[in-house]
C-alpha cells in the first residue's frame, strides 16, 4: 500500500514544518533585569487562558485575542512600541516615563544592558 519511503518523507516534512514554525515564532532574547524593571509599567501582560495564552491590556482589561503562536511576537512588538515613547537613556541611566512624559522610575545600566536597550527598543 504505502511505501516506507513515503512514510519517512511525510515524517520528515512534518518535523521540518514544526521546527520552522517554532523558530519563526520565537521571541527575541531580552535582558531579564531590564524587563523585570519595566514589567510593572508596561501596559500589557501575558496571561494563561483555557485556550492557551493571551495578551491583556492592563489599563482596560481587554483581551487582545491573538493566535497562540503569535502571542510572544505580539508582546515583543507592543513592548518595542511602548519603549520608544516611554523610555529614555541619559548617560548610563534608563529613565522610565509615564504616558504624559513624566519620569516615574530609573535604573543604572551596565554596558550590556545599555546595548540591549539600544538594539531592542530604538533600532529597527
Amino acid at each position: 500500500m504505502f511505501n516506507k519511503k513515503i512514510v519517512y518523507f511525510l515524517m520528515f516534512v512534518f518535523a521540518f514544518l514544526s521546527i520552522s514554525a517554532l523558530i519563526v515564532n520565537m521571541p527575541e532574547k531580552k535582558d531579564a533585569q531590564v524587563i523585570e524593571k519595566l514589567a510593572p509599567y508596561f501596559p500589557y501582560e501575558i496571561t494563561k487562558t483555557i485556550g492557551g495564552l493571551d495578551l491583556i491590556d492592563k489599563r482596560s482589561g481587554e483581551k487582545l485575542k491573538l493566535d497562540n503562536a503569535k502571542v510572544f511576537l505580539a508582546y515583543d512588538d507592543y513592548l518595542k512600541k511602548w519603549g520608544k515613547t516611554h523610555l529614555k537613556i541619559e548617560g548610563n541611566r534608563l529613565v522610565i516615563l509615564d504616558d504624559s512624559g513624566t519620569p516615574v522610575d530609573s535604573m543604572e545600566l551596565t554596558p550590556n544592558q545599555r546595548s540591549f536597550i539600544q538594539k531592542f527598543f530604538f533600532q529597527q
